[in-house]
């Protein structure tokens, strides 16, 4: 499992070190511009971090050429993979939102209108393209093909998804700015982490992610590729993003345990979909490697 570790080292290597340097750095940027908020500069200078700890994971990993990254398809076949897989992301997910209506979890927002209903749509199908291209190319691209190459096809399948449902736990936190200190790095992490002290309120939430972090993977290991993988994290990101900007979760309604509070759409009632999903896709045998996938 040397590949997984590599991956989670970038992670949480450069969090501990942006967190050890969050006091100089913010220093420097708040002489600069001192309207900069503490966590918002921490953050950038994080992902500046990480990108440079994968790009040091991904030379050590020898992980090179488009096969590798997950893009090793003729344009034309990967924008129909992409497309084919976005139909069923949204023939997949909306259901889950007639349910939820259907079962009185949902209720309009006091200030719907169309142009809110618009914008909600539009702000849903850039935020999952944007999405599902990072976390597809990160976790079933690079992730999963160095796994996959050195571990075989379990390690790879768990390891990618373990990580890529943890990665969504880890919680935004702020200090005020007259708090602001010499440990606020150290402090703003712990934060960070503070959701995991508490893991019965987010299980149900977990449980989904990782089904569908699995789904994702076997639907990369299925075609040799991550652009139906794409198209179906897109269509999934749509229709919870385009869902949650215009209702609101009754937590007082009688089935309003199906829907978990991390986001107000992932649940057990998805949780339960997905599975439904993975089992009828497996036993038809959709999920199965092809001669293409096991180069």
């Amino acid at each position: 499992m040397r590949a997984a570790l590599w991956f989670l080292a970038a992670i949480l290597g450069t969090l501990l070190l942006a967190a050890l340097l969050a006091w100089p750095v913010w220093q420097v940027a708040h002489a600069l511009q001192p309207e900069w908020p503490f966590h918002k500069v921490v953050s950038r200078f994080w992902q500046l971090l990480l990108l440079a700890g994968l790009v040091l994971a991904v030379r050590r990993l020898g992980l090179q050429g488009r096969e590798d990254w997950g893009y090793d398809l003729m344009l034309r076949h990967f924008m129909r993979q992409v497309l084919a897989g976005l139909a069923t992301g949204l023939a997949t997910m909306l259901p889950m939102t007639l349910a939820m209506q259907a079962l009185g979890l949902l209720a309009l927002r006091p200030d719907f209108s169309a142009t809110l209903l618009l914008n909600g749509v539009a702000a849903g199908a850039l935020t999952g393209l944007a999405v599902a291209i990072v976390e597809e190319t990160f976790f079933r691209g690079l992730m999963f093909r160095a796994v996959f190459r050195e571990s075989g096809l379990a390690a790879a399948l768990w390891s990618t998804a373990l990580l890529y449902s943890a990665i969504h736990f880890l919680a935004r936190a702020r200090i005020p700015h007259a708090q602001i200190g010499w440990d606020s790095g150290i402090a703003l992490l712990g934060s960070a982490f503070s959701r995991f002290a508490a893991p019965s309120a987010f299980v149900d939430s977990f449980v989904t992610l990782l089904l569908v972090g699995l789904m994702l993977a076997l639907v990369r290991h299925r075609t040799g590729s991550i652009a139906a993988g794409i198209g179906l994290h897109m269509g999934w990101v749509w229709v919870i993003k385009s869902t949650t900007a215009v209702t609101d979760l009754d937590a007082g309604a009688r089935w309003s345990f199906l829907v978990g509070p991390f986001d107000g759409y992932t649940g057990w009632l998805v949780a339960g979909w997905a599975a439904l999903m993975l089992a009828v896709a497996w036993g038809r045998g959709w999920l199965r490697p092809t001669a293409v996938a096991m180069r």
